[in-house]
């Protein structure tokens, strides 16, 4: 049996402003995109690209910002069913340059950090962000799906 599998590598970083409590966030409308609400930006790796290139490179694709030491802090991850695995990487950073700006992927804006759960979030970021503010928790994990959505678990 092969211990091959295949994956689609994505990431996602939360850029913390410490000094005014504030984080970036992107909106996605459901109109243009397979999933809505706000999320931190992010996107896919590319093939032949580090991790951390990635990230770097996302980030400012869609928010104009320039990250620096973005640190991974945990992985989000579950089947396809078409038999591949979906991993995010999951980065935090408080390091950043540049003017804030939005793109096609989607309307970014600084967030006070304490109205995050008022907003229309995406899928399960709430949880999302528990996990990667935990310092003993470092995996989002969707196992199965369930007439009520998915089985959850964070390690």
């Amino acid at each position: 049996m092969s211990r091959a599998q295949l994956a689609i590598l994505t990431n996602i970083c939360l850029i913390e402003d410490l000094e005014n409590h504030r984080v970036v966030m992107q909106y996605r409308s459901p109109e243009s995109n397979r999933w809505s609400g706000y999320a931190f930006p992010g996107g896919h790796v590319e093939n032949g690209e580090a991790f951390t290139e990635s990230v770097i490179r996302e980030i400012y694709e869609e928010t104009g910002l320039t990250i620096k030491n973005p640190q991974l802090v945990g992985i989000k991850n579950w089947p396809l069913d078409s038999g591949e695995r979906y991993i995010v990487f999951c980065y935090k950073t408080t390091e950043f340059s540049g003017t804030l700006r939005s793109s096609d992927e989607g309307e970014v804006s600084w967030v006070q950090k304490d109205q995050i759960p008022n907003l229309n979030l995406a899928y399960d970021m709430l949880l999302l962000m528990e996990m990667m503010e935990a310092p003993d928790k470092s995996e989002f994990f969707y196992r199965h799906r369930t007439e009520d959505g998915w089985e959850k678990k964070i390690f």
